[in-house]
């Protein structure tokens, strides 16, 4: 909806029945599906597979040999995850999945559970690896061709393959893991007890990289790029001749699917900005001017505010203000498609800016847990009057503003801050209010003025001021004052998947917290967020 900046900051199961987006990814386009179980890293490798210019997917450990079959994959990737494999309940996979021919690489408890399925030996060891472990290669391989002897690997794991199945060949092993990386090139099976999708590895993505390539036979020429016509067509085929209705905020996300929707259907789009009241210093104006008068784009502006407000007042928890914000977003929307759709009944067709980060976390496979639901995917209330047309659905972050390159859309839009849909309401912990709003508004721009003027801007992913419940005691104008706190959060990032807090130069925030307890009245003290996600997220809400 405002498909709005999504960050990837995403479907818990009450809302498990609302109307589903349509996935936009060819079906030619060769894809690795990752099988999750359980992984902390699942998503991140995912995301390193399209590094290696191939088209990768999360599908959950439930998956069956007959749907891996219909799916046709490329290949497939047993992610890790914190169950042993011989844990009453652990997860596990249908064993005709292996007997499918697909090129397989399984890492950490997915080479431990490959391992069982296949006849192996997986024990219980005393001595446990986690972090940095020392690998020792027997024998290149496929996977270690061309690496060194020895080299550093990232290892989270107690249980290890002892004796690997028949047909398999250990070319590396560590001081706890004697099969550390086992294959079986015949039937393209590949096992890796460490974790090379994480940066603390060695070598990981040209281990990576080499089952993909040499172990897959795979080739490296994927890119958001490469399918703009075939989204185009997709896109075409879904809505037909209908009018679509695109929730525009003016960030990235939104940007981009409305660029490329309007390429598919051209004058049937009509971009609504709901304006919430929740968007950051003059942002509304700077959104209409930019898609109304310089891009020329049908606009509709959608004051409303008083409305959001009404509806938020006394919601404190996070998650209920979230679909608190995503079921008006939805409802301003329904009232404008009134209008538009009024010579046209019949299906509904609505545009969001949906990432594949955003899908992950709102819990969007069985075996990924809800991080928080984005307004735009587990915010969506149940009885959605629309059919969601969602083209990004299945790129992240990055991907997307190359797509919004490609597509012709200044860098002042493709390399825009992520903003989240629900705006400065999750920047605010607590009730949103008219007064509250005008706090952090005020701290937020000082906030991104100073990092602009420091040249911060194009380093940071998101940077921004959040305002606390709390009170603190200080002294202004030699007076004891009462007021509210302001947290400054900049972080770095490649994906939002994971993220560092920036080191912002003291002096930098040193003017930031002078101004603004000096200008906006009501903050006395302002602290700077040192948390890495994970454990913390981007957003404090």
């Amino acid at each position: 909806m405002s498909g709005a900046a999504t960050t990837a900051d995403t479907r818990p199961d009450d809302v498990a029945t609302a109307p589903r987006g349509t996935a936009m990814t060819p079906d030619d386009v060769p894809t690795v599906l990752v099988v999750d179980f359980g992984a902390q890293y699942a998503q991140l490798i995912a995301r390193r597979v399209r590094e290696a210019r191939v088209h990768s997917e999360i599908v959950p450990a439930t998956i069956t040999a007959e749907q891996v079959a219909a799916r046709d994959p490329a290949a497939l990737i047993l992610s890790g995850g914190p169950a042993s494999v011989y844990a009453e309940g652990a997860p596990t996979m249908d064993p005709a999945i292996l007997d499918l021919g697909v090129p397989t690489l399984g890492i950490c408890y997915g080479q431990q559970l490959m391992v069982q399925l296949l006849g192996g030996t997986v024990s219980h060891s005393d001595v446990a690896e986690y972090g940095k472990t020392e690998l020792a290669a027997d024998d290149d391989g496929v996977l270690l061709a061309g690496a060194e002897a020895t080299q550093t690997v990232w290892m989270s794991h107690r249980d290890a393959v002892a004796v690997a199945p028949d047909g398999f060949v250990t070319t590396a092993r560590t001081a706890a893991a004697p099969c550390a990386v086992i294959e079986d090139v015949e039937r393209r099976l590949f096992g890796v007890q460490y974790h090379p999708e994480v940066s603390h590895t060695d070598h990981g993505q040209a281990v990576l990289e080499a089952f993909l390539y040499d172990g897959a036979g795979l080739a490296p020429d994927w890119t958001p790029t490469n399918i703009i016509d075939d989204l185009v067509e997709s896109i075409r085929a879904q809505v037909g001749d209908r009018p679509v209705l695109c929730g525009l905020s003016g960030g990235v996300d939104s940007s981009v699917a409305a660029a490329l929707v309007h390429r598919a259907v051209g004058d049937q789009l009509t971009c609504v900005f709901v304006d919430h009241g929740l968007m950051r210093h003059d942002e509304g104006t700077q959104v209409e001017a930019t898609f109304r008068d310089h891009f020329h784009v049908d606009l509709v502006h959608v004051r409303a505010q008083e409305r959001f407000l009404a509806k938020l007042s006394g919601v404190v928890d996070p998650e209920a203000k979230r679909k608190v914000i995503g079921e008006a977003f939805i409802r301003e929307f329904e009232t404008a498609a009134r209008d538009i759709y009024a010579d046209a009944p019949g299906t509904k067709y609505l545009v969001q800016g949906t990432l594949y980060p955003d899908v992950i976390e709102s819990g969007g496979s069985d075996s990924a847990s809800t991080i928080k639901s984005h307004h735009n995917v587990g915010g969506l209330p149940a009885d959605l009057d629309f059919d969601l047309v969602e083209p990004l659905r299945d790129l992240f972050k990055d991907e997307v503003r190359e797509l919004g390159t490609a597509l012709g859309l200044p860098d002042a839009i493709v390399q825009r801050q992520p903003f989240p849909g629900p705006g400065l309401g999750v920047r605010i912990v607590g009730e949103v209010t008219q007064e509250r709003l005008d706090l952090v508004r005020a701290a937020d721009r000082i906030a991104l003025d100073e990092f602009r003027a420091a040249g911060l801007e194009g380093v940071l992913w998101q940077s921004y001021a959040a305002l606390l419940t709390v009170r603190s005691v200080g002294v202004q104008g030699d007076g004891r004052t009462y007021g509210h706190p302001i947290v400054i959060r900049a972080v770095t990032s490649e994906d939002a998947m994971t993220a560092d807090w920036a080191r912002i130069p003291h002096d930098v925030l040193a003017t930031i917290s002078s101004r603004i307890t000096n200008e906006v009245e009501g903050i006395n003290r302002v602290v700077y967020d040192i948390t890495s996600k994970p454990p913390g997220t981007i957003e404090w809400e």
